[in-house]
């Protein structure tokens, strides 16, 4: 059974400034966003440069629904990232989770708060310290795809030509039933903290980039 989470709506600036958002026409007011649709390029022309969710990303929900919510909301945060928008998120973190598992969401934009963790206020000053755009990116080659993730201090990177991890990587990307992802392939993937699971769901955390922010070689 398919599980669907309502759709969710974004405050939206043309500016990413705090200090530019009260001026006349930067407001976009709020903007309904259909989950799962790649709805990121339609908000980037309408201007959006800087958005703030609705809601928490609550990753301690056991509710599939609100599993579900969740991972909308963390494909729109990591979509958004992709595009350099900035986003005002809060992100509440399961305490029976590893204390590092932040670490595993620092490519994306960091959050306002976090909860559930002990250290929340060390680990969030390391998030927003640390951060820089094209930390964990992936991008789609002619016959093969590349990953590069530097979420750990140094480059891994990961290249395959076999069709089914392209094909994996489209089921996990808007997250999908772990069982409905070749075993060996989740499993490689997960090994590689390049998936979140969220319940039931695996999810797909780099973002796609189809040229470089920087040069290739400094990325």
């Amino acid at each position: 059974m398919t599980i669907t989470a309502p759709d969710l709506r974004i405050r939206a600036w043309r500016d990413l400034d705090p200090r530019a958002r009260d001026l006349p026409g930067m407001s976009l007011g709020s903007l309904p966003v259909t989950p799962q649709t790649q709805d990121v390029g339609r908000l980037w022309a309408l201007g959006v440069r800087h958005a703030e969710l609705d809601t928490a990303v609550d990753l301690s929900a056991g509710a599939p629904a609100a599993q579900r919510g969740a991972v909308d909301r963390l494909c729109l945060v990591r979509d958004l990232t992709a595009r350099a928008v900035s986003v005002d998120w809060d992100l509440r973190l399961s305490p029976r989770e590893s204390a590092h598992q932040w670490k595993v969401l620092s490519h994306l934009h960091p959050p306002r708060t976090i909860t559930g963790l002990e250290d929340a206020a060390e680990a969030l000053h390391a998030w927003r310290t640390r951060h820089y755009l094209c930390k964990l990116v992936w991008r789609q080659g002619p016959g093969f795809i590349q990953i590069r993730d530097r979420r750990w201090g140094d480059l891994r990177r990961f290249t395959a030509d076999e069709p089914q991890y392209r094909e994996s990587i489209a089921l996990l990307d808007p997250g999908a039933h772990h069982a409905d992802v070749p075993a060996e392939v989740l499993e490689e993937f997960t090994a590689e903290h390049l998936v979140l699971r969220v319940g039931d769901l695996a999810w797909w955390l780099p973002y796609r980039v189809s040229r470089w922010l920087q040069e290739a070689m400094a990325v």
